[in-house]
């Protein structure tokens, strides 16, 4: 094919011997659509390592120790020989405010902190926040933080706190998010399950097609059929180039992907307690602002009975 402009702005391009016109810009719209959806985020495989995991409780030191060694045990994925890893526990005297346990936080620098929602607080029988402690160390700090379920609320479903077989990563854009699918895959167990999960907004969706439905030039369907259609590509594609990479570094884990469209607060609820899920790892910090990403909050503040790891 042999392709040039004319003086006019035409397109004159022939094609096996025969000669066609055509606008010019509206084939460089058409050659630049065709090579951005040729171009497609690969997954990016970082192994996470974690040599200070660090155990927050409210208990003093015999209750302390007895909830650490359970920690342990449900994280029995991070027990690699490979790797030397320490694990730290803070006891409920030895801080009395969020001043004081952030300042102990900075001196010993973990790599994750893993504690329960509503600590150093009496309102774990309230299903209403996470309380001030945990709010305040998820986005004061970068560090990665655990949350699990209050020991005393015994809200915890029946497979949680065992195992990490089950790990479920959710998200509204896992394109490119080769950090939470790390995370995800690092805490899921051999001959384990990670789901990687993308839920596009309904509502949002809802709303700009119904913004181009008033604009008489453009054909709502073909809309509604595209779009849908291409935002549910570009994350199905780079969690099929997940599955790709886990497989050649942790092939005794087995990928699942859904990439769906729905409300999202309520369809995050129904996928984990459909899948039995034992771990939920979700982003949390926003650069723009200081309160929690996204549907980070909600979720959190709603599922609360299993392990939720907050990045």
């Amino acid at each position: 094919m042999v392709i040039r402009t004319n003086r006019t702005g035409h397109l004159i391009y022939s094609y096996k011997g025969i000669v066609h016109k055509g606008i010019a810009h509206k084939w460089v719209d058409q050659f630049e659509s065709v090579f951005r959806s040729a171009v497609k985020a690969v997954y990016q495989y970082e192994h996470i390592t974690i040599p200070n995991f660090l155990m927050i409780t409210d208990y003093e030191q015999a209750e302390a120790y007895a909830w650490s060694e359970q920690v342990k045990s449900f994280l029995s994925v991070l027990s690699d020989e490979s790797e030397s890893m320490v694990w730290s526990v803070i006891a409920g005297g030895e801080f009395n405010s969020i001043e004081e346990l952030l300042a102990i936080v900075e001196e010993k620098s973990p790599d994750m902190i893993c504690t329960y929602r509503h600590l150093h607080s009496n309102q774990w029988q309230q299903p209403y926040s996470l309380g001030d402690y945990i709010e305040v160390l998820t986005q004061a700090t970068d560090i990665p933080v655990m949350v699990l379920p209050h020991p005393k609320a015994n809200r915890a479903s029946a497979h949680a706190l065992k195992d990490t077989n089950v790990v479920m990563a959710i998200t509204d854009h896992i394109t490119g998010d080769n950090r939470l699918v790390n995370y995800a895959m690092r805490f899921t167990e051999q001959n384990g399950v990670l789901f990687l999960t993308h839920v596009e907004d309904q509502s949002s969706f809802d709303r700009f097609l119904d913004a181009i439905s008033k604009i008489p030039t453009l054909d709502t369907d073909l809309a509604r059929e595209e779009i849908s259609k291409q935002l549910l590509k570009e994350p199905l594609d780079f969690i099929l180039s997940c599955r790709d990479g886990v497989f050649e570094h942790r092939s005794s884990i087995h990928i699942e992907e859904i990439v769906t469209m729905g409300h999202q607060l309520s369809t995050y609820k129904e996928l984990v307690q459909e899948h039995q899920v034992d771990l939920l790892v979700m982003n949390t910090k926003d650069a723009d602002q200081l309160a929690m990403h996204g549907m980070a909050y909600p979720l959190a503040v709603e599922l609360r009975e299993i392990p939720l790891l907050m990045l």
